[in-house]
């Protein structure tokens, strides 16, 4: 929640409008100096950074895909 500017705003509603996946909120997950430095997700508990938005949706996308396969 903390570091959701609108391109990140954009990318959770992209995840949310996909019934596969499960988007959650949080307040704050105790990464402070990187929340203050670039968008972040965690996945399945998997930490998952980026330097934009836009990078950031094809990583979670690319997490997730890897994640699917290992199960």
């Amino acid at each position: 929640m903390n570091n959701l500017t609108s391109d990140v705003l954009e990318i959770k509603a992209k995840l949310e409008s996909n019934l596969d996946f499960d988007v959650l909120e949080y307040g704050c997950l105790g990464n402070c100096g990187l929340c203050a430095r670039a968008p972040y997700a965690l996945v399945n508990g998997e930490l998952i950074t980026a330097e934009t938005a836009e990078e950031l949706y094809k990583k979670i996308l690319q997490a997730c895909e890897e994640m699917e396969f290992r199960f």
